[in-house]
């Protein structure tokens, strides 16, 4: 059985071995060691922190084996983006200059360099190992996410946003970053994105061009990538938007790729998230599959079981140390 916890410090070979299998642009899980360290250190000082409002918490959950230990994959949330430095997105917009000796109206795209997302949690570094991308088992630790949030609400923001990998190719090389970044920067996608990994995006934002760019100078491999998420995300793109994300135009200032918005307390989880009190553990006739959560902070845990009349199922409730009499905190599955 599969459940969803807090990382620890002896998880960093783990995300390590995930990391290492991500491909380019998976920034949120470094492959460098000593980054990835710092991050796990940074996650646990935050679960550790009592906060009353987001300040610049990072929460790393993985998805752990009860038998084995193993770790099969992972998921972030960051309480507040923009806190140590802006965070930066294109805005694409829409305008149209008209001649008219010409008679022509020509419609024109631009990206805008914005911070609108200032203040808002994040969502991301979602990635599951191929060996266990089935029976649902990305949807437990994705949604597990929003169980953290409902379960912690005051820790996180009113907005939340989710980045999703832009488009690159088999060797990592971006279009997007190609027709804009490396004119900047003079240095590969692949080069960019171990930095940005290691170091964060600032140094992206300290010499992009502040001025609005026009698209249509863009070349045509750059122009069709825009928006556009990296093949091997569709299906995180499909999970979010099932789960309220919307489009509305931002794009990754690194790769083009999109970042999704939503209300926090608009979030299906979020809102469908239910407390209960374990009233016995057993079986019921009217069980229905159910994502539970129990503990809080570095007690946190999220699993499926069949659930019904406050009647928990009881391999699962075992093998996530719930016991009768505690509270959780449950959506259907």
């Amino acid at each position: 059985m599969w459940i969803v916890e807090p990382a620890r410090a002896g998880d960093l070979e783990a995300l390590l071995g995930l990391a290492r299998i991500t491909g380019s642009g998976f920034t949120n899980l470094p492959t460098d060691e000593a980054a990835l360290a710092a991050r796990l250190d940074w996650s646990t000082r935050s679960f550790s922190r009592d906060v009353e409002a987001p300040e610049d918490e990072l929460y790393i959950l993985v998805l752990r084996h009860s038998e084995t230990g193993a770790v099969g994959g992972t998921g972030m949330i960051f309480s507040r983006i923009g806190a140590r430095w802006p965070f930066y997105s294109y805005k694409l917009s829409q305008m149209s200059q008209a001649c008219r000796e010409l008679g022509r109206v020509v419609p024109l795209s631009l990206l805008n360099l914005v911070t609108d997302h200032d203040g808002a949690s994040e969502v991301g570094g979602l990635f599951l190992h191929p060996d266990h991308r089935s029976a649902g088992i990305g949807k437990l630790i994705a949604r597990a996410r929003y169980l953290f949030i409902a379960r912690h609400r005051a820790r996180f923001g009113e907005k939340i946003i989710a980045e999703l990998r832009g488009v690159s190719d088999e060797e990592g090389n971006s279009p997007f970053w190609d027709a804009i970044g490396r004119a900047f920067f003079g240095m590969s996608f692949p080069e960019a994105d171990r930095f940005n990994a290691a170091h964060g995006s600032q140094f992206i934002a300290d010499l992009m061009p502040r001025q609005p760019i026009y698209t249509a100078l863009l070349p045509e491999a750059a122009r069709a990538v825009i928006g556009q998420p990296h093949p091997k995300g569709k299906g995180a793109l499909a999970m979010l938007e099932a789960e309220g994300f919307v489009q509305d135009n931002y794009l990754d200032i690194f790769d083009g790729g999109p970042t999704v918005t939503a209300r926090t307390d608009r979030l299906r989880t979020v809102s469908a998230a239910r407390t209960s009190v374990v009233a016995r553990i057993g079986d019921a006739d009217d069980a229905v599959p159910s994502l539970i959560t129990a503990g809080k902070l570095l007690d946190f845990r999220a699993f499926f079981a069949p659930m019904g009349g406050g009647c928990l199922a009881a391999a699962p409730a075992a093998a996530a140390r719930v016991l009768a009499g505690e509270e959780i905190i449950h959506v259907p599955a």
